[in-house]
């Protein structure tokens, strides 16, 4: 006997999917791989705060690319998504400013590294006056270095950021990845405030 079978006749082949079945699992299949690409590649945040302005504003959208650092570490300047260190559950965004082995001091708001001054055209300042160190680290600070296997960030907003100043550094494996464009903005206050000019800026 042969070693084929026969094609079945009409009325006995599958029906067809329906177009619901389909719908259904195009959706299934766009999430699966939406979930994918933010687990491993990309993943988008939302600005809330004034600590990066002006870099950032408040109402930003940003993505962060999650594969930048798997196999280079942060560099002088990139924009970091992390795990805040006092609250792992709660993403920080903040701006690197010293790596491994950096030597950091802060003296009137300016920062030196490796004996160098740093001054960007991102820093912003809401205030003139200085505080002395010993009153709270925002302005003044003795010089460290920075570990290995660890990041000194700031936010651009110097005067109202949160950041390495107050807490310390942040470890490699808490960092999330680099922000790397906004790719919407809204400025709050109605459902027109779009900041076109804002979109598809790179950082």
């Amino acid at each position: 006997m042969a070693d084929v079978v026969k094609e079945q006749s009409g009325q006995d082949a599958p029906k067809k999917k329906s177009a619901a079945r389909d719908t259904v699992d195009s959706i299934v299949v766009a999430f699966v791989i939406a979930m994918i690409i933010r687990t491993f590649f990309v993943q988008a945040f939302k600005i809330p705060s004034g600590s990066m302005l002006e870099t950032l504003q408040i109402g930003d959208h940003i993505l962060v690319n999650k594969l930048s650092y798997l196999v280079s570490d942060p560099r002088h300047d990139d924009i970091i998504v992390f795990e805040f260190p006092l609250e792992p559950d709660k993403d920080y965004i903040k701006r690197v400013i010293g790596v491994p082995g950096d030597r950091i001091r802060i003296e009137d708001k300016t920062v030196y590294r490796n004996g160098e001054k740093l001054d960007p055209d991102y820093t912003r300042f809401e205030y003139a006056s200085s505080i002395p160190g010993s009153v709270m680290p925002r302005d003044n600070v003795e010089e460290f270095t920075v570990p290995e296997g660890a990041f000194f960030v700031m936010g651009d907003n110097r005067d109202a950021s949160f950041d390495g100043r107050f807490w310390g550094f942040v470890k490699k494996d808490a960092i999330v990845g680099r922000a790397f464009i906004i790719y919407w903005s809204w400025g709050g206050g109605g459902m027109f405030n779009v900041r076109f000019e804002r979109i598809l800026k790179l950082l």
